[in-house]
């Protein structure tokens, strides 16, 4: 009778890890990219890849300018990060921050064309975060009530809202043109700056930085000790289980995925009135995306995510520095492949701190075992 044989590999999901192990385990997948990513950089150029990699540090804090303009993006993919933890922790697969972040932008850079030399920016400024925190809540309701009501396709259907807000844009900003027939909105109110973020303390990001940090942790508040945070948890694990309990399945929809897109609305704000100070269809910058990326390697948490927002932040300022004075032998496409790279392995550490890997025993060992 053939004996059978055990397998080469056995997967099993870990029931838990302890904490440090968690991260040392992601330290070792960073740290693996990074020699992949030397062959790599070695093998098309025969440059020193730890050249490169100073050059990438340069290009995210090699001054000051270049620092915070570092923070800057990472506050405003942590903004939007934050935004979709609680769809996300729901199981709403909210694929349409993108969207949310347009309109936003749309209704901050419309209040500060026809506003703007005629309010002062305190008040501007007020009326635009009310105004794209509410443009950004609707675009997000739309696709909650129809999830609600007719149990939808939520990822489709945010992800068609995403569209629909670029041609929004693209109407805006052909309506907008300035000069005309330039298709470009241009820098607004260049010469009063009304509506722009203020400069506190020398720095011109450092009201990003608060409003982001603020949103963050109210958002975590919001997550771990409150009534409704508590809830859109239950409703994420089972919706059955929510609606035994008593819970509202669809208020709780509608009202996370409210939360959700007003959030993203205020990306939207922060980046027209405290980044470009403009509108276009690239405003948004893939940032709705990126952010699921960061969203699931933080596990929902947003503290974790100031790390991960930093860090592709730093990656991809670095990936830039890297194209723009390799003279053309390290292109756009290879420093995108480097940043593909980590990510990769920083995605794949996430296995192996949920799952435990064991190889087959030789039959020295099986039978050793046996014997005692």
């Amino acid at each position: 009778m053939n004996e059978k044989r055990e397998p080469l590999l056995r997967i099993s999901k870990r029931e838990s890890i302890p904490r440090v192990k968690a991260w040392l385990i992601r330290l070792a997948s960073f740290v693996l990219a990074l020699l992949v990513c030397a062959v790599v950089i070695y093998a098309l150029s025969h440059s020193n890849p730890i050249e490169a990699y100073t050059t990438m540090f340069k290009g995210a804090f090699g001054s000051l300018r270049k620092g915070w303009e570092t923070i800057r993006d990472a506050m405003l993919l942590l903004c939007v990060s934050v935004a979709l933890a609680p769809a996300f922790k729901m199981r709403f697969w909210n694929i349409g921050a993108e969207g949310q972040i347009l309109v936003g932008g749309i209704v901050s850079a419309a209040c500060m064309i026809y506003w703007g030399n005629s309010v002062p920016t305190p008040l501007l400024l007020a009326v635009m975060f009310a105004a794209s925190f509410l443009a950004g809540a609707v675009w997000g309701l739309i696709p909650a009530v129809f999830k609600a009501r007719w149990n939808t396709n939520e990822t489709l259907f945010t992800l068609m809202m995403n569209y629909v807000a670029v041609q929004l844009t693209s109407f805006c900003v052909t309506l907008w043109e300035n000069p005309k027939n330039s298709n470009s909105v241009g820098i607004i109110n260049l010469g009063n700056k009304g509506g722009w973020f203020p400069t506190i303390g020398g720095q011109q990001y450092l009201l990003n930085v608060i409003i982001v940090l603020v949103i963050t942790v109210a958002v975590y508040i919001y997550m771990r000790y409150t009534k409704h945070g508590y809830e859109l948890t239950v409703v994420g694990e089972s919706e059955n289980t929510a609606k035994y309990a008593g819970i509202k399945v669809g208020r709780v929809i509608r009202r996370t995925m409210a939360l959700s897109g007003a959030i993203c609305g205020l990306a939207g704000f922060i980046a027209v009135a405290g980044g470009s100070h403009t509108i276009s269809t690239s405003t948004a910058g893939g940032r709705g995306f990126t952010a699921i990326i960061v969203a699931w390697l933080s596990k929902f948490n947003p503290f974790v995510m100031i790390l991960f927002s930093f860090m592709l932040a730093f990656l991809d300022k670095g990936a830039m520095e890297i194209a723009s004075r390799s003279n053309g032998v390290l292109n756009d496409y290879v420093s995108s492949m480097i940043t593909g790279i980590i990510l990769f392995f920083i995605l794949g550490s996430e296995f192996f701190v949920e799952y435990k890997v064991k190889f087959r025993r030789s039959k020295a060992a099986a039978r050793k075992d046996s014997a005692q």
